[in-house]
This record gives C-alpha cells, sequence and structure tokens, in this order.
C-alpha cells in the first residue's frame, strides 16, 4: 500500500505541472488581462506598459509560467489586479464552498444511494418506475432554472429561506443552494446505485450469503452493498472537485461568495492571477479526491490490494 501510494504521489506531479500549463496558457492567450484592468475604457500606451512591467506581462508566456509556479511553491499566489493577494480571496472562498460541497455530498449520499437502493431491490415495481422518470426529469432541467424556482417559491413566495445567503454562510442557510447544487449529480447517483445494485443482486456470493440463512439487512448492508458502492464512491469522489469548481451558477443565484463567485468575477474581469490561482487549488483537489477513492476501493472489497 505504501509503495502504491507513493507511485500514485509520483504521479500526480505531471498531471499537477500539465493541468497548471494549460490553464496558464489559455487564460493568458484567449485573454486581455490589461484591457480587463483598465474596465471601460482603452488604456493609453504609457499605462498599459507601465502595468504589464508591474504584473510581469511583458516577459514571455512560458518564463510568467515559470515564475508564477516558483511563486506558487513559496505559497504566494500572486496579487489581485485590485491589489489584494490571492490567498486572502481565498481564505474567506475556500470555507465557504466547502460548506456547500459538504451539504451538497450529504444530499448525494444520504438522499442518491437510499433512492438507488431501494429501487435496485425493486426493480420493475411502480416505485423504480417513478423515481427512475424523477431523476431523468431531474437530469433535464438546468441547474440556473431548478435554482431560480426554488428561490422564487421557497424565498420570495412562501418565505421558508433567505432569497440570498448571508456574508458569513452559515450550514443551515446552505441547504437550499446545496440541494440545487448536488441535483444533477444525485439523479445520477440513485441511476448508478440502482444498475449496480440491480446487477450484483444476481451474483453468486448474494445467494449464498442467502442460503446460508444471513438476515436479509445482513445480506444487503455487508454484502451486496459494499461491492455495489465501487463505482458510485468513483462518481462520488470525482465529483468533489467538479461540485466545488462548478458552482458558478448556484452561487451567482443565492450571492454566495465562495470560489465560484471568485472564479467568475475573475474571468470577467480576466483577473489572471485570480483565475489561475483557484484552477491551480482546484487540480489539487481532484488529484487528492482521486487518490482517496483508489484507497477506498481497498476498504469496500477486501479482494483488491495494491502493491
Amino acid at each position: 500500500m505504501g509503495r502504491y501510494v507513493i507511485r500514485r504521489l509520483l504521479q500526480m506531479i505531471p498531471v499537477f505541472f500539465g493541468a497548471t500549463l494549460l490553464i496558464f496558457l489559455m487564460v493568458n492567450v484567449m485573454g486581455d488581462p490589461i484591457a480587463g484592468l483598465c474596465g471601460d475604457r482603452q488604456c493609453d500606451p504609457a499605462t498599459a506598459a507601465q502595468l504589464e512591467k508591474e504584473f510581469g506581462l511583458d516577459k514571455p508566456v512560458w518564463q510568467q509560467y515559470l515564475t508564477y509556479m516558483g511563486n506558487v511553491f513559496t505559497g504566494d499566489f500572486g496579487t489581485a489586479f485590485n491589489g489584494q493577494e490571492v490567498t486572502e480571496l481565498m481564505a474567506s472562498a475556500f470555507p465557504v464552498t466547502i460548506r456547500l460541497t459538504i451539504v451538497a455530498i450529504f444530499f448525494e449520499i444520504v438522499i442518491g444511494i437510499s433512492l438507488g437502493v431501494l429501487t435496485g431491490l425493486k426493480r420493475g415495481h411502480p416505485i423504480d418506475t417513478s423515481v427512475l422518470l424523477l431523476t431523468l426529469i431531474v437530469i433535464s432541467i438546468p441547474t440556473f432554472v431548478t435554482g431560480l424556482i426554488l428561490q422564487l417559491l421557497l424565498g420570495v413566495e412562501w418565505g421558508w429561506i433567505k432569497p440570498a445567503v448571508s456574508s458569513d454562510a452559515p450550514f443551515n442557510e446552505l441547504i437550499v443552494p446545496g440541494l440545487v447544487l448536488a441535483s444533477v449529480s444525485l439523479a445520477y447517483v440513485t441511476r448508478l446505485t440502482r444498475t449496480s445494485i440491480a446487477e450484483n443482486k444476481r451474483a453468486d456470493y448474494v445467494r449464498t450469503a442467502t442460503a446460508k440463512g444471513l438476515p436479509r439487512h445482513r445480506v444487503i448492508t455487508r454484502h451486496l452493498l459494499r461491492n455495489s458502492l465501487i463505482p458510485v464512491v468513483t462518481f462520488i469522489g470525482t465529483d468533489v472537485g467538479a461540485l466545488m469548481g462548478g458552482a458558478i451558477v448556484t452561487e451567482r443565484i443565492f450571492n454566495i461568495h465562495g470560489v465560484g463567485y471568485q472564479l467568475y468575477q475573475g474571468i470577467l474581469r480576466q483577473n489572471t492571477q485570480t483565475v489561475v490561482g483557484f484552477v491551480t487549488v482546484l487540480v489539487l483537489v481532484f488529484l487528492v479526491a482521486n487518490l482517496l477513492v483508489d484507497l477506498l476501493y481497498a476498504v469496500l472489497d477486501p479482494r483488491i490490494r495494491y502493491a
């Protein structure tokens, strides 16, 4: 196991540099940071030259990337065009998005897996058909439509929630935004769990456990569920990073100042340091989540061993 973890960590190094280089090139080549910094009015040549020199934009792109990565390893993610350190923006944004992601993952695990197990055990029953139809509807509706409808009904019409989340974003105010963020992934988790349960229910080890006289709940939890959760865990593990990076729409709807909000502002203002800095951290989140998922395989299925 130790050698496997070391090997995976070494494999993450070129992936990290490749992903950050790609993002850095896309942000620098496709955008004009100086134009975004100057706003609607175009900067005069002297001011533009001074700003390029101040932010290091007058150097070749490859040199900018090497300088940026060298600063990253010292904990310096640069300075936003408004003069604020990117690390300060991260310190205020990431805790909010982490709480939002925790709420979303909670809904995925509790509701998604529960409905998936229920429909997988009752495949072909009316409840199975109803849940499949409901998940298909959820997948078909865009997230911004779901968010706006819930905000209008629960926040404006009925007054059950605040239409906009407060600046400190406590967990109780993130329940509805978390449900909106997790809605599509929750539907996929339900369908994936259902398919996995239905397939493994006919496996030999399940029939053997049942023939030995084991209680039904033990057969389901100790044998059927553990093996059926492997593809589900894979999906949820990779979805953690996707939820954090893809929360732009949800955070905009509910006025949540998290990672999605900062990325939106950075893209809108063509703020290179902000966008690249946040995406760099999200790349690390993706890599660590994938590593943890691989390690969880051995917990769910004892037959899996890492050399």
